[in-house]
C-alpha cells in the first residue's frame, strides 16, 4: 500500500509506503548504517506483528526513512525505529512519518517510546513527557562473571513457565505483551532464564541475538538480589562475547556491578509517553528493558 504525498525533494517524489516483510533487508541497511543492533529477523518481527503500523519514506524505489509502531493488547502502542538516511536528513521525513503513524493511533489510550537525546527534543514537540531514564551498557568481550551463591539458582525457561512469565511481565511492564515474550523464548531459548522460589516465579531474564551485540533483556524480578542473580547467570553464558544491556538508571547497584565487570555506558534513552500514562507498570521491579524499539 502506498500513499503518494506529491512532495518534491530536489525533483524527487517522496512516497509513504506500508512496510512488508520483504522490506526488512532494506530497512536493516538503515539501522546498520547507524550502528544499531537490530537483525533482519528483528525487522521482520516488527513489520509482520499483527496490527503493526510500520511505514517507510520511499524515494526512487529506495527506502530512505522508517518508523515502526506495534501494539500490546490493543492498549499501548510502541514507537520505534525512527530512522532517516543521512543524505535525506533535515527535510522533515521523520516528522512526516510520525504524523502519519500518530494519525493511525488515535484509538490507543497510551503511546510510548524510548528516545535518544536527539529524539527527545523532537518527541517533546509532539507532546511526549518524560517517564524515566535508561542507560545502554556495553561490553565488547565479556570476562568470566562470578555468579552469586544462592540456594535457588535460575533455570532454563520451560513451556510450563511461560504463562507465569507473561503474568509477571504484564504486572511490571503495565500491559500484556505475550506475543513478544513468547517470541523471545522461542527464538533464543538459550538466553531465557527463570527464577522460581517456593513454586512461584519471582523473576526472569530473556535475550536475543543482535547484529553487533548479544542483547540481554528484559530482566524483571521482585527483588534486587533476584535481578542481580538472573543477570549474572545470563552473562556467565556469554563469556568472551560482546553484550549490551539497557538498564534503568535508578538501578544503581546493578549498574555498579556491571561497571565493575567492565561494562561502559554507551548512551542514554528516555522513556516517554504521549498524553496520559494509564499503564505505568511497576518500574521498581523492572531492571533491564527488551530494547528501545520494543519497550
Amino acid at each position: 500500500m502506498h500513499y503518494n504525498l506529491h512532495r518534491s525533494m530536489k525533483d524527487n517524489d517522496i512516497t509513504i509506503s506500508v512496510m512488508r516483510a520483504e522490506d526488512a533487508v532494506a530497512a536493516l541497511s538503515l539501522s546498520a548504517a547507524e550502528g544499531w543492533n537490530q537483525t533482519a529477523s528483528d525487522w521482520e518481527f516488527l513489520i509482520t506483528y499483527p496490527g503493526s503500523i510500520c511505514v517507510a519514506a520511499v524515494c526512487e524505489k529506495e527506502i530512505v526513512a522508517t518508523t515502526t509502531s506495534i501494539h500490546y493488547s490493543n492498549r499501548l502502542a510502541w514507537i520505534g525505529m525512527v530512522l532517516v538516511k543521512k543524505t535525506y536528513r533535515g527535510r522533515g521525513l521523520s516528522k512526516l512519518l510520525l504524523d502519519h503513524v500518530f494519525g493511525k493511533l488515535r484509538s490507543f489510550s497510551s503511546i510510548k517510546l524510548d528516545a535518544t537525546p536527539q529524539g527527545q527534543q523532537v518527541y517533546t514537540k509532539f507532546g511526549f513527557k518524560n517517564e524515566y531514564r535508561i542507560a545502554r551498557m556495553v561490553h565488547t568481550a565479556l570476562p568470566d562473571i562470578a555468579v552469586p551463591g544462592d540456594e535457588v539458582l535460575p533455570e532454563p525457561v520451560r513451556p510450563e513457565h511461560i504463562p507465569g512469565i507473561v503474568t509477571l511481565d504484564e504486572a511490571v511492564f503495565g500491559v500484556n505483551r505475550a506475543p513478544l515474550i513468547e517470541m523471545l523464548i522461542k527464538v533464543c531459548p538459550h538466553k531465557a532464564w527463570v527464577l522460581v522460589r517456593n513454586g512461584r516465579i519471582t523473576g526472569f531474564a530473556l535475550g536475543r541475538d543482535g547484529s553487533k551485540y548479544h542483547h540481554i533483556g528484559p530482566v524483571t524480578a521482585l527483588t534486587q538480589s533476584g535481578a542481580h542473580l538472573l543477570l549474572m547467570h545470563a552473562l556467565d553464558k556469554l563469556t568472551g562475547r560482546p553484550v549490551v544491556i539497557d538498564v534503568l538508571c535508578d538501578k544503581e547497584e546493578l549498574m555498579y556491578s556491571l561497571t565493575a565487570a567492565g561494562f561502559n555506558t554507551q548512551r542514554y534513552f528516555t522513556r516517554m509517553y504521549k498524553g496520559g500514562n494509564p499503564f505505568p507498570g511497576v518500574s521498581s521491579h523492572m531492571f533491564a528493558i527488551c530494547g528501545p524499539e520494543l519497550g
